[in-house]
């Protein structure tokens, strides 16, 4: 009898999984823009877990985590695309700014992408909501041919540079396909 209860409750997990990767849009308020945007941005987390780490680090150290959200604006039907990037730190190794030129990079499929900082509409609220107070947040240049290889690829690495001049890799914690592909669908971008 105590299956029931288990399995209902894993459904109703799963369709909560499932739409908070769903696209949603809505009409900006102080600039009359409509905005379409992923319910939650994407998470990342680091590649490479250090010897002795964890999800919550060593020693109660936490590690960083990144975001990202792809963002359509509609002006009147002139489209522009960006990337919304949010990184918050954690105990692990202080970041470098990620608003310097050529400071993030996307690995696509072993494909490097650069990412281009852009000075996004100021809108009447956030595309996303920063997860953490403390992070940093950052706009970059997305066009639809990069939105289409984001979404087509199997493999996504979110280089972010350190304090000390390395870097940390990101990868998603979950597929990104799912949730880009219908995010473009949404937007009536095709494959094609």
């Amino acid at each position: 009898m105590q299956r029931v209860p288990v399995i209902l409750l894993l459904a109703l997990l799963g369709a909560c999984a499932t739409e908070s990767s769903k696209p949603v849009e809505y009409l900006d308020d102080r600039t009359a823009m409509t905005v379409g945007v992923l319910k939650e941005p994407l998470e990342f987390v680091p590649a490479v877990r250090q010897e002795g780490m964890h999800v919550f680090g060593k020693l109660g150290k936490h590690l960083s985590f990144a975001y990202l959200g792809p963002i359509e604006w509609d002006r009147s039907g002139t489209y522009a695309y960006g990337l919304w990037v949010h990184v918050a730190p954690g105990s692990d190794h202080p970041l470098a700014d990620i608003h310097a030129p050529d400071a993030l990079s996307l690995d696509l499929d072993g494909a490097t992408m650069k990412l281009v900082p852009m000075d996004a509409p100021q809108m009447g609220k956030s595309a996303y909501e920063p997860v953490a107070s403390w992070g940093q947040t950052a706009y970059f240049n997305l066009n639809v041919e990069m939105l289409k290889q984001l979404a087509a690829s199997q493999k996504i690495e979110l280089h972010v540079p350190t304090a000390d001049g390395g870097s940390i890799t990101f990868i998603p914690s979950s597929d990104t396909r799912a949730a880009l592909n219908e995010f473009m669908t949404a937007r009536g971008i095709t494959r094609d």
